[in-house]
């Protein structure tokens, strides 16, 4: 039930941004989406569930803007400059975000533990929710190393092992700017200036 799924995902989020999660109600979440609590149950088998499923899908679509600012067009420099611009907008406009990529859960969102629990869930989507959860350094991780794999093959790299510590670089100096936004010119212009000349075509 993909589009039920969904909707109960987009009704959390919502529910979310007007109240703490602990004053989020299954009950709520289920009418905002127009099923039945059954179907909340079934689909997700409890709020922790629900918690589990929100947190891995904004996880997901944080790494997918990801992956479009690293296939967009320029230099590796010029696309890994877009991907740390991304890094903090979506940092700025999604509180779940921030806290994966800080670890810094504040009181009114909910904090899954990131390691795996126990599923016996029907639905491979929340199978897959129950798995482990990215923590800070993962994202990191998966940030750089998709980097590294988009930007490779992007006109003459430098050796790998050099292009890695640049792709690392530049997550880390965006996550700094999540935590303490620049001032002028922004996360790009202290990445253009921070990043090896041969990243440059």
């Amino acid at each position: 039930m993909p589009a039920a799924r969904e909707s109960l995902l987009d009704a959390a989020y919502t529910a979310l941004a007007r109240r703490p999660w602990s004053a989020v109600r299954m009950v709520d979440v289920a009418a905002s989406a127009g099923v039945s609590r059954q179907t909340l149950y079934n689909e997700f088998g409890s709020k922790e569930g629900l918690a589990r499923a929100l947190v891995r899908r904004e996880a997901d679509g944080y790494l997918a803007g990801v992956d479009r600012a690293l296939s967009g067009a320029g230099d590796p420099c010029e696309r890994l400059a877009a991907t740390a611009e991304w890094m903090m907008s979506a940092a700025h406009d999604n509180a779940l975000v921030r806290a994966m990529l800080t670890g810094c859960w504040s009181e009114r969102l909910p904090s899954p533990a990131l390691t795996a629990v126990p599923s016996s869930s029907a639905v491979p989507a929340q199978r897959r929710a129950d798995g482990p959860l990215p923590s800070p350094g993962d994202l990191v991780s998966l940030v750089r190393d998709r980097a590294v794999a988009v930007l490779h093959g992007a006109g003459p790299p430098p050796d790998v092992a050099e292009l890695a510590r640049s792709c690392e670089l530049a997550v880390r100096l965006a996550l700094s700017c999540v935590a303490a936004p620049p001032a002028q010119g922004g996360v790009a212009d202290l990445l253009r200036s921070a990043l090896p000349s041969r990243l440059t075509a």
